[in-house]
């Protein structure tokens, strides 16, 4: 590992001493830690890169932490609209905490860089944009030393999480701190049930069953662009669920926690993936998605994740993942992310007879314990790093989902080695670009044609 910079150095350690100094004054005092050293610095700062509806959620998760002082000080995003109603939610829960002059909130395709440029050594900014931009964005944090949070999934193709893994090396060796938006893996509930399945409690995984199962979600389901809308590009962006190279569509934004939860309890990743699915019921919608997945990942054992993923509205919702052993059945997830209420039981019926472990209820919120994980990394100093895992889940999904849409078998290194690449020049986008995708002369897009293109999803 290279050294770190003397000032980078110099901060880490201070920020990791003022930490201990805090909590140990806490533990004599009895009370909420104090602020430690006012006459110095220890405000870890971050700046906001995407200011949606998961950004200001991710935002405000890291301002809620306790492990010391913590401001948000830069914003970026293409949409002013989007960064103000960010910014004014933000202010109106945490008030100081939100110290953001409208000099540091930035518009347009080179936000990122100014934004980033308003941090130092220990501070961390959050990526929120569309996860094409994820690679573009990461490589600039790196190139300043910046510590990293940055949502799900991390790719949408092979040459992105090509490019993703190794942007992951270069940030290990920067001894950067790095968060990936998967926050299940943070759940304690889940936790504990992937230590019981470990321990043997349900016997030998055999099977898994993953659902997400629901009705329109996010813009995954888009219309035409609208007359009022000018920019094709800064419309797909404002629809980037609708879009395969804006997020790898809806598949691979909303099924990529069932999918990683799953392997997680599997403790591998599968090797292959086979699977359809079709477009239903689509009106005047033109997005690239198809509204119902069905696919079969194998495991290098032979194992088998059955994975549904449905947005049809007005159809039998199911939100879940379970693991079958050979003792019993293991339920990852019941509902919703959160809570999770993992059981065991005896047996593969979920009857109450049979039930052998349930986590008790409330459960820690995860969205709150990855950034609480990612603050104390810093302030401590600890290896942190969820790249690796963050890319080979976003492949991994990105290999259901073209498997879907091509109707072939494809396995793990295909995926990764694939050549088609949706946004080529992602990191050369600016306000008068063309988009990534081209509408055809009505107003529709490219979609996928199983078994017609069989090596590219459009």
């Amino acid at each position: 590992m290279s050294e770190a910079p003397k000032d980078i150095s110099s901060r880490r350690e201070f920020l990791k001493n003022s930490s201990r100094l805090a909590a140990g004054a806490s533990v004599l005092a009895g009370t909420s830690i104090p602020h430690v050293h006012a006459a110095e610095d220890n405000t870890i700062k971050i700046a906001l890169v995407g200011c949606g509806g998961r950004g200001t959620g991710a935002a405000s998760n890291a301002l809620s932490t306790t492990s010391g002082p913590i401001k948000l000080v830069a914003m970026a995003d293409v949409f002013d609209h989007r960064l103000n109603t960010s910014y004014n939610s933000l202010k109106k829960i945490h008030g100081d905490k939100v110290d953001v002059p409208d000099s540091q909130k930035f518009i347009g395709f080179d936000g990122y860089e100014k934004a980033i440029s308003c941090l130092g050594p220990g501070d961390v900014v959050l990526l929120v944009t569309p996860p094409a931009f994820r690679w573009v964005h990461f490589g600039y944090a790196i190139e300043k030393g910046i510590n990293v949070f940055m949502e799900k999934p991390i790719t949408v193709d092979g040459p992105s999480t090509r490019k993703m893994l190794e942007l992951g090396k270069k940030s290990v060796e920067k001894n950067l701190k790095v968060g990936v938006g998967l926050m299940c893996r943070h759940c304690k509930a889940r936790q504990e049930l992937y230590d019981r399945i470990k321990d043997g409690q349900i016997g030998d995984v055999l099977e898994l069953r993953a659902y997400r199962m629901a009705g329109l979600t996010g813009s995954a389901a888009t219309g035409p662009q609208p007359p009022d809308m000018k920019s094709e590009l800064l419309y797909q962006i404002s629809r980037f669920h609708g879009f395969l190279w804006a997020s790898g569509g809806g598949y691979s934004d909303f099924l990529i926690h069932n999918i990683d939860e799953s392997c997680w309890m599997k403790d591998a990743w599968p090797v292959q993936a086979d699977g359809s699915g079709g477009r239903h019921y689509r009106g005047d919608n033109v997005d690239q998605n198809f509204d119902n997945y069905s696919v079969e990942y194998t495991f290098a054992d032979g194992t088998k994740l059955f994975l549904r993923g449905r947005t049809i509205p007005g159809c039998r919702q199911k939100f879940a993942s379970f693991a079958h052993g050979t003792k019993g059945l293991a339920v990852i997830s019941t509902s919703a992310h959160h809570p999770a209420k993992p059981r065991i039981y005896k047996g593969y019926n979920e009857d109450k007879d049979n039930l052998l472990w349930e986590f008790p209820q409330p459960e820690p919120n995860p969205y709150q314990i990855e950034w609480d994980d990612l603050i104390t990394a810093i302030r401590e100093d600890q290896p942190y790093n969820e790249v690796q895992r963050g890319a080979e889940a976003s492949l991994v999904t990105a290999m259901g989902r073209m498997a879907a849409h091509t109707g072939q078998i494809v396995t793990y290194d295909e995926m990764l080695n694939c050549k088609q690449e949706f946004a080529p020049d992602v990191d050369k986008l600016t306000m008068d670009s063309p988009a990534p995708v081209i509408a055809r002369a009505d107003g529709s897009y490219p979609v996928p044609l199983p078994g017609i293109l069989k090596h590219r999803e459009y």
